[in-house]
């Protein structure tokens, strides 16, 4: 039964995530007055899997040079913070950590305390103290 209702609140937690992404996909695309067919043609990117996309029926695709191509193509190429912002909300709708973050030296030690506080679970001074220097190196 925990099984279950884990699995069905998984899926509904993920479609969430991809939502956001979705939403601002489809919300840019629009707001440059392109049609599908036009960004995918622009894109070189398959029909069908960017309609599923801004859908939220599938994740976006995981590849960098792929997503900073839309940014581009989207119009917001230009500003660095949002391209990343960008990057990581595709991130976020697959249900990864991104490979910028995982490759920092401590971060993998650091993840368990971030994700309790995430939890509302109070993490040890320690833990706190780690976070704090991490970000402090970033």
């Amino acid at each position: 039964m925990y099984n279950k209702y884990t699995q069905i609140l998984n899926v509904n937690i993920m479609k969430i995530k991809k939502t956001k992404f979705s939403e601002t996909l489809k919300n840019l695309r629009i707001k440059k007055g392109l049609t599908l067919r036009k960004i995918c043609q622009l894109a070189g990117y398959d029909y069908s899997n960017w309609s599923k996309i801004e859908r939220g029926n599938i994740s976006p695709p995981s590849d960098k040079e792929t997503l900073m191509k839309w940014a581009k193509i989207l119009g917001i190429s230009g500003d660095k913070k949002t391209v990343q912002e960008f990057i990581d909300d595709a991130s976020v709708a697959q249900g990864i950590i991104p490979m910028d973050i995982l490759s920092k030296k401590n971060a993998v030690k650091i993840l368990p305390a971030f994700f309790r506080t995430a939890r509302n679970k109070k993490p040890s001074k320690e833990e706190i103290d780690q976070l704090i220097e991490l970000i402090k190196g970033a």
